[in-house]
């Protein structure tokens, strides 16, 4: 049953995805307000698919596809988060196609791994992935926002109010909303790590800090910390801290990318 309603919430990313870009190309509001309701159900439908998983094994039966259902869903919170709180839709431009990519990807996916390693067994392992979870949503979210940024800045600086510029809430905003998903998605990919790092060192030992996982993970931390600090103390906004974010989150995709290639972290014995 899981897999039928995630099917349909998939179906329901899609239509949003496919209005938008319709709306795009037709010079109107990016996405409409009327949307929204259709991309409500589709988050309520998938919040139970994701029950369902949980309670029929969580995520034992395929790990990385379920996390990239969990991040898609999280995803499509922020963004129903973002609308209450500034009042613009347009970051579901890019937002629902991500979504829907996800979600696809989750709902298209066949088979599972022989031999499950025993950390999906523990209870710690999901607070350590929705804490991580929550912080790439977080990431993700904010380079949207800076993408957002550069075009509406670029627009306005060739005077085409009647583009793009015209659909977008002002730069004030978009950089506001970057930053305060910054300031969310921080403590959790922080604390994610460190819970990640301890349940690692119990299980595997030394030898899990060699998997390139997390290297990577160490590096995308580092330049998270970097982003917040060149907001803090040097008062970077707008293009530079959009530009920054950029590679923040060319980091977070590389380490994404990782998971198929870490024996850790797709779970499978040794």
């Amino acid at each position: 049953m899981s897999l039928f309603w995630l099917r349909i919430a998939v179906s329901l990313y899609g239509l949003s995805m496919l209005y938008a870009l319709v709306a795009l190309l037709r010079r109107r509001e990016i996405l409409s307000r009327t949307t929204l309701p259709i991309a409500g159900v589709a988050v309520t439908l998938h919040f139970v698919a994701l029950v369902e998983a949980f309670r029929a094994g969580g995520m034992a039966g395929n790990p990385l596809h379920q996390s990239e259902s969990l991040l898609a869903f999280l995803m499509m919170l922020l963004f129903i988060g973002v609308f209450y709180l500034y009042r613009t839709t347009s970051p579901g431009i890019v937002v629902l196609p991500i979504a829907f990519l996800l979600s696809l990807s989750a709902a298209l996916a066949q088979g599972a791994p022989p031999v499950i390693s025993p950390l999906l067994r523990s209870g710690w392992i999901y607070t350590h992935i929705i804490l991580i979870l929550i912080g790439y949503s977080a990431l993700f979210f904010s380079f949207i926002a800076s993408v957002l940024y550069l075009l509406h800045e670029r627009s306005l600086k060739r005077k085409d109010l009647n583009g793009i510029a015209g659909k977008l809430p002002a730069l004030e905003t978009i950089d506001n909303i970057g930053y305060r998903l910054l300031l969310i998605g921080f403590p959790f990919m922080t604390i994610g790590l460190i819970a990640g790092s301890v349940i690692a060192q119990m299980q595997y030992g030394a030898s899990y800090f060699q998997d390139p996982k997390i290297i990577l993970s160490l590096l995308m931390w580092g330049v998270y910390t970097v982003m917040l600090y060149t907001r803090w103390n040097s008062g970077w906004r707008g293009r530079r801290a959009a530009l920054l974010s950029a590679f923040a989150f060319a980091a977070a995709l590389s380490v994404w990318a990782a998971n198929y290639f870490s024996g850790v972290h797709r779970f499978v014995s040794r």
